[in-house]
């Protein structure tokens, strides 16, 4: 993202949707690859604890069984994604990145009393436009892709825009003088990043197995088991279960938890006995050196002394 994207160069290596898109938008290709480091790292951060801890993400756009084949895994990287390129899209707009864009346009509804409407809002309107054409494009594509696997990406990257738009809050800086707060000029701004996949995670972990089939004249994606709710728009889908990620597997995507650092003392998903299913953990104890009895010093620096002390590490067999 640090170099100017250039059309032949850089364009080509996209997919034939994104690669007009990239040609169209140039000066838009370094916010859409912040993104997507983005989504990697807080994709690795959001699963760090759990049997999947994303770290085939790394290996993208060359994505592992588990994120090409429909699961719940590759529901939360696609509205992830999803959500990142629009947010990325809508910060470069307002931070006067894009030339084609600025601030988001003014609310339309009233002020709260003692403040008024002003700064330079996120321009999420045409975040979400020119992101979702950008992600639509990948999801539309690739080898052995199914129309219920495309519909299934499609939704999930819709519910990430959907959560990053329901996220949009006003926010307030106050002027007066002496530091009052006699008025406030407010705007519409967009969160961090992390509340958007913390947001995303949980309804990972609720999301619904679907079925592309015909309703009427149209195929839609219902829930596979009859007695499930209804699949809304704020739902992450699946299409096929996923493996538990105990063992190696690499025709499933699965890379085992053998040598997983767990944590003994907790019930979560961290913990020794599911990280590492059941195959019990071996103990190393290693000695470390920290600062400690730091005082300070006038003027002006603190001074510590070296301490050791004993470190107990469990790691799954």
């Amino acid at each position: 993202s640090r170099v100017a994207w250039n059309e032949s160069q850089h364009c080509r290596l996209l997919v034939p949707e994104q690669l007009q898109l990239c040609r169209r938008h140039l000066e838009a290709m370094p916010s859409i690859v912040r993104a997507a480091r983005r989504t990697q790292e807080l994709c690795q951060q959001s699963f760090a604890d759990m049997r999947w801890n994303c770290s085939s993400i790394q290996s993208a756009p060359s994505f592992g069984p588990e994120l090409l084949t429909g699961t719940r895994e590759a529901a939360f990287v696609h509205a992830l994604a999803a959500a990142a390129v629009a947010q990325g899209i809508a910060r470069s707009c307002s931070s006067g990145e894009l030339p084609l864009c600025s601030c988001g346009p003014g609310p339309s509804e009233l002020p709260v009393p003692g403040s008024r409407w002003g700064g330079c809002g996120d321009n999420l309107s045409h975040g979400l436009q020119l992101g979702a054409a950008f992600t639509d494009g990948s999801a539309r594509t690739g080898a052995g892709s199914t129309p219920g696997l495309r519909a299934v990406n499609r939704h999930n990257g819709a519910v990430g825009r959907a959560v990053l738009s329901d996220s949009l809050d006003t926010r307030c800086k106050c002027h007066g003088v002496s530091g009052s707060c006699s008025v406030k000029t407010c705007w519409k701004g967009l969160p961090d990043l992390g509340e958007i996949a913390s947001d995303l995670k949980s309804r990972y972990l609720a999301a619904l197995k679907v079925t592309h089939r015909l309703v009427g004249s149209r195929k839609q994606l219902i829930p596979k088991e009859r007695d499930a709710r209804p699949v809304t728009e704020m739902d992450l889908v699946y299409l096929i279960n996923s493996p538990d990620y105990c063992t190696p597997n690499p025709q499933l995507g699965s890379l085992g938890t053998q040598d997983r650092p767990c944590n003994r003392s907790s019930l979560g998903s961290g913990s020794c006995d599911l990280l590492c299913c059941g195959r019990g953990y071996n103990t190393y104890t290693e000695e470390v050196q920290e600062r400690c009895h730091c005082r300070y010093r006038w003027c002006c620096s603190v001074v510590c002394r070296r301490c050791r002390r004993s470190l107990e590490r469990h790691v799954c067999k």
